[in-house]
């Protein structure tokens, strides 16, 4: 029991200290290089908790480094869409890495059985405190056995008091001898404390540490009873083996004529104009997102009727196979769309975002096809969130902003990078929605745009100058992104060339 107390004990100062050090983070700055601190400090501080000889499986270990590294992204990206993201991200697999510090399985689970996971890793969040607390029904240890318990510190501590002088010493000289060292220290070490604002610090402090608590709790967590990895699904409801394939058939059929079509018009090349009244541009460019939505339900049609029916017959598996292969067809027409409509009329978030899930759900499909001729279709959902997670890091190192910027910008400067059908031209309204890491290019963009959208550009890029220089929240060191740091030097020397007057 003395160890359970110890161990609620130091949960809670650590939930303490990492409170404090969550609101001089966060507290009225930007994010940026804090989000990946704290995720960082969260998971260290989950695996120093854990529980003595605790080992965590292996196909678990890779969960803290990458929520470090997605939520590392959040300091490169000056790019809203994939910074909400890529923080959902980190702070998912957090959560998951405090559960496997907890002696819980995380990716060898059946994905049922992960979503009660997440739900119950969410639990312990919310729940904060209490759960370090519920295990404290005993005093804690008296002042001499905690202090002979600290005692193996006290050397570390003595050599800190003496290192602070000497460290000082050797700052003093090294800011005295360079100027750029001098102001590096001074953004390091300057600390801006409004009194005014120390109910909302403590506020944020006090929110911060709970919401640890409970996570940390959880890594040093005991379960009462730990999950059999791939246990069998209890049986409940069935449905007929007649019914399922009857579904699979019925949709089979209408995914059947829709190939063909696809096949006549789309990719044969049959005239539009006579068959509908499109042209094929137009007949083209519509129904990527519909297209979309097919293949999402369609997918998770078969997923569903796999499990549920009563008895696993071929006729049910080559429906099943036959309807996810319909479905790749169906998907590479939504991509054939999509790329139509964007070289028509350029990149946005918007497209660029569906045709990485067209990816992630062609990935999707070749593995359902595997998983239903080998009877592990409880695991497609797994390969859904691993291929997800592959496609954010390739877009996080793509850069959806720039990318887009960039290639819309290149259409604007050189014509003929647009197809005969298209539009050319840059779309500023559009462009100056998208934020920090599309300024670079604006920039560039600028001596090409006509007016009276130039001025616009200008008006916009000479407000967001003034705020990323004058904003403290912009420019505290907790906020240092490299995203907006590149947009700063960019609109600070087209200011000094006059290009923004």
């Amino acid at each position: 029991m003395s160890a359970t107390i110890g161990r609620a004990a130091h949960v809670v100062l650590a939930a303490i200290v990492l409170g404090i050090l969550g609101q001089l983070l966060f507290f009225d700055v930007a994010i940026g290089v804090n989000f990946p601190i704290a995720i960082g400090l969260l998971v260290a501080s989950g695996w120093l908790l854990k529980r003595p000889m605790t080992r965590v499986g292996r196909v678990d270990l890779w969960l803290g480094p990458a929520a470090v590294a997605f939520a590392a992204f959040a300091a490169i990206r000056a790019d809203t869409t994939i910074v909400l993201l890529d923080a959902l991200t980190g702070l998912g697999l957090a959560g998951a890495a405090l559960a496997s510090y907890g002696r819980r399985t995380v990716v060898s689970r059946p994905f049922r059985q992960l979503l009660g996971l997440g739900l119950a890793v969410g639990g312990w969040v919310l729940a904060g405190a209490v759960p370090a607390l519920a295990a404290t029904r005993r005093r804690l240890p008296a002042g001499p056995d905690a202090l002979r318990r600290a005692r193996p510190a006290l050397p570390v501590l003595r050599g800190l008091l003496i290192a602070v002088p000497v460290v000082l010493v050797f700052m003093s000289l090294f800011s005295a001898a360079d100027a750029v060292f001098a102001r590096v220290l001074e953004d390091l070490t300057r600390v801006e404390i409004d009194l005014g604002s120390g109910a909302g610090r403590a506020a944020l402090a006090a929110v911060l540490g709970w919401l640890t608590a409970g996570g940390l709790a959880l890594a040093a967590s005991r379960p009462v009873s730990r999950p059999r990895p791939g246990a069998a699904v209890d049986a409940g409801w069935r449905l007929g083996t007649t019914e399922t394939v009857t579904v699979l058939v019925a949709v089979d059929a209408i995914f059947v004529v829709f190939v063909a079509l696809q096949g006549a018009y789309l990719f044969g090349g049959l005239d539009t104009l006579a068959a509908a009244g499109l042209t094929y541009s137009e007949y083209a460019r519509r129904g990527f997102f519909e297209l979309v939505a097919v293949a999402i339900l369609a997918g998770g049609l078969v997923v569903v009727l796999e499990r549920v029916v009563r008895h696993r017959s071929a006729a049910v598996i080559g429906a099943a196979v036959g309807l996810a292969l319909l479905t790749g067809v169906v998907l590479a027409s939504a991509a054939v769309r999509m790329r139509l409509y964007q070289e028509a009329y350029g990149w946005t978030e918007l497209r660029l975002y569906v045709l990485a899930t067209i990816v992630v759900l062609a990935v999707a499909l070749a593995a359902l096809v595997v998983v239903l001729l080998r009877d592990r279709v409880r695991w497609i959902g797994h390969v859904v969130l691993a291929s997800g997670l592959v496609v954010g890091l390739g877009l996080n190192v793509l850069g959806p902003v720039r990318f887009i910027t960039e290639q819309n910008v290149a259409r604007a400067l050189d014509p003929s990078l647009v197809p005969a059908h298209g539009i050319s031209g840059l779309d500023t309204w559009y462009a100056v929605t998208l934020g920090d890491d599309a300024i670079p290019d604006l920039v560039r963009a600028l001596p090409a745009v006509e007016e009276p959208e130039a001025g616009l550009l200008r008006d916009e890029l000479r407000i967001r100058l003034r705020q990323l220089q004058a904003d403290p929240g912009l420019r505290a060191w907790q906020a240092w992104n490299r995203g907006r740091e590149e947009a700063r030097s960019a609109l600070e020397a087209a200011a000094a060339r006059g290009a923004l007057d």
